[in-house]
């Protein structure tokens, strides 16, 4: 076992599971009680624990029950919740303005951050990046972009796939529940490809690369026409879909023949980029140069910040005006931005992820060992995931999912669930939590595998 890591960042707050009323507690209870008259009953939550601080490996309720987090906040707080540096850059950003509009009268701090992404971000081309909101606001402006310099309508994305929950993305997302079901009609021109998911290829994993691909290709040049296609987007480990890294040399095949048709090749990192996978992006795990990169969630530490980064010609397609909204680039956001920099930066924490997926996959190896429901384990560094099916099947076990995920909370660890079946847990522990926190968690899960 690797020694143990000092957690980087967050409140003082004890680095300790400790469960004292029942979960949920009382003050949580009372709160959900106020939820409910408040809030609509579509807008549902994980668990019914409401937070009241969260740093290092846990996350304290308003009860104060401390739990060990292997969430994250879905892949948000990747440098841990509250980390010193995100805190301090957008404290002192506060006090300074909250807020001037970049379009209207910009300010460094976003200059900055598109500088640091133009570098971190695969490729030695010259680059632009454009600052935003949400991982779908990105997305949606990533097909602009490519709109817009290639003049092609067409979208294509793969089965398995989240892009977001706006009308575009949430057309070119594959699940339809709970995503699109009652939202259409849906946005045009967006066509879906298979994906090379080994674990689920009917011929089998080791075909899954070569029969995809063709799949893919026809789609393109027989059905759509690569003339109108505009670009084809992907995630490099699909996130919400269960975590599914693409049969090895797929990606590179794609992104291959995109750029002999002259379609955008755009890498959805919402999920799996800014240190995740033990690289900035997991995109270099393939080797892969997109045309433009997307991201999000871990890039601000908790603040609302996403990014459209890529070639400059492509960028600059867009007409003067085009491309922008009112709060996209925030100023505290983006101090937080450089805060997670300097943190993974200095704390070295793609190293970090590295060793914190060998924890992960090594115990979930044990576990797999003694319950045959785990279909398989995959993932990349603190990014990773178990495919839960019927014992001497691989029909998708989404009950054994929800049971395991809710006995879990019930013992003090947050997990996650995904999979376009629902049958997939889902891993993505702060990089700041410490080892005797992830054995301790591991341990909680063994314990709810053997309760089934």
């Amino acid at each position: 076992m690797t020694a143990v890591h000092a957690p980087v960042g967050g409140p003082q707050l004890e680095q300790v599971r400790r469960l004292i009323t029942e979960v949920p507690g009382p003050r949580s209870r009372e709160i959900a009680q106020r939820r409910g008259a408040a809030l609509p009953t579509g807008l549902t939550s994980a668990v019914g624990v409401y937070a009241a601080a969260a740093g290092g490996g846990v996350l304290l309720d308003v009860d104060g029950n401390s739990f060990i987090d292997f969430g994250s906040g879905i892949a948000v707080t990747t440098v841990g919740n509250s980390a010193p540096r995100v805190v301090e850059r957008a404290r002192e950003q506060l006090g300074k303005f909250t807020h001037t509009c970049f379009l209207a009268t910009p300010y460094e701090s976003y200059v900055e951050v598109a500088e640091t992404l133009n570098r971190l971000t695969p490729g030695d081309h010259e680059k632009r990046t454009a600052l935003f909101n949400t991982g779908s606001e990105a997305v949606e402006n990533a097909v602009k972009y490519a709109r817009a310099a290639t003049g092609r309508p067409a979208v294509v994305t793969f089965d398995n796939a989240f892009h977001g929950r706006s009308l575009l993305t949430m057309s070119m997302t594959a699940k339809a529940a709970p995503y699109k079901a009652g939202f259409g009609p849906f946005a045009p021109e967006v066509y879906r490809a298979p994906m090379a998911y080994p674990y689920r290829w009917p011929s089998g994993p080791e075909n899954a690369a070569d029969e995809a691909f063709t799949a893919f290709r026809d789609l393109i040049d027989v059905q759509i026409g690569a003339g109108v296609v505009a670009c084809v987007i992907v995630e490099p480990i699909q996130g919400e879909g269960g975590f599914i890294v693409p049969a090895p040399g797929f990606l590179a095949r794609v992104a291959d023949f995109c750029r002999e048709r002259g379609i955008v090749f755009v890498a959805d990192e919402v999920q799996a980029g800014i240190g995740r996978t033990g690289a900035w992006f997991a995109s270099e795990h393939e080797g892969l140069v997109p045309d433009l990169v997307v991201t999000a969630k871990g890039l601000a530490g908790g603040l609302p910040l996403a990014a459209v980064t890529g070639r400059a010609d492509i960028m600059d397609a867009a007409h003067a005006g085009g491309i922008g909204g009112t709060y996209s680039g925030n100023p505290a956001a983006c101090e937080a931005a450089l805060g997670v920099f300097e943190t993974i930066e200095q704390d070295n924490l793609l190293e970090r992820a590295r060793v914190i997926g060998d924890i992960m996959t090594r115990h979930l190896r044990e576990i797999a060992a003694e319950h045959p429901i785990v279909g398989e384990i995959r993932g990349r560094g603190a990014m990773v995931a178990v495919e839960l099916v019927e014992p001497d099947s691989d029909t998708p076990n989404r009950d054994a999912v929800a049971a395991i995920n809710r006995d879990c909370v019930q013992h003090g660890l947050l997990t996650l669930t995904a999979g376009t079946f629902g049958n997939v847990l889902r891993f993505l522990p702060p990089l700041s939590i410490s080892d005797d926190l992830l054995d301790e968690g591991f341990e909680i899960l063994r314990a709810a595998f053997a309760a089934l």
